[in-house]
């Protein structure tokens, strides 16, 4: 349950809703920091602030923070505006040929990683570890597979909002993330 109209400690209203006391959510004034500097990298058009830094983005849970869907919401906005920038100023330095090359470049890297056999498409961790359970990553990755190779439906807010279950042995986590932040290059490249 969310409390959008208690306002914070300066007496503004906050940004995004709030969750209660006894659940957790995103520190107010990391979100509110981040947010701050990508609005004024956006509109100041500074280097800085990548999409991918958009994306990246990570803050501290804490009790009575903001609400974590509101705020993932919002990056994904911004992380698109963000794309959308670099994809014009991109196409204005090099041509849209350029970029679509580099898109279909990128995208087949992602085919050609994939296409390895299914329980093998990324390094497991050892095994008094937990990692990404390997049968729900190979299911997203076939439905990558099928966007890239046969056009099938694909958003990029699906692929952020992919979560996989642990499991012990699994893949290692900073691959299959690596791999679907690569996708999402695609996807918006391709908008």
């Amino acid at each position: 349950m969310t409390d959008s109209v208690r306002s914070d400690a300066a007496g503004s209203a906050p940004s995004f809703a709030v969750v209660t006391r006894r659940e957790k959510g995103y520190q107010r004034a990391a979100v509110d920091t981040f947010l701050g500097r990508a609005r004024s990298a956006f509109e100041d058009e500074a280097e800085g602030i990548s999409a991918a830094d958009i994306r990246a983005a990570s803050f501290p849970l804490v009790r009575g923070g903001y609400d974590i869907a509101a705020v993932d919401a919002a990056l994904a906005r911004v992380e698109d505006a963000f794309a959308q920038r670099e994809r014009a100023a991109a196409v204005a330095a090099a041509g849209a040929s350029a970029w679509v090359g580099r898109a279909r470049t990128d995208a087949q890297v992602i085919l050609d990683h994939l296409s390895r056999p299914e329980g093998h498409r990324f390094a497991r961790t050892g095994p008094l570890t937990f990692g990404y359970r390997v049968d729900e990553v190979d299911h997203v990755a076939k439905r990558i597979v099928r966007f890239l190779r046969d056009g099938d439906a694909l958003s990029a807010e699906q692929v952020r909002q992919t979560a996989f279950r642990m499991q012990r042995r699994g893949y290692r986590e900073e691959q299959v993330d690596a791999l679907l932040d690569a996708t999402i290059d695609v996807l918006l490249a391709i908008r």
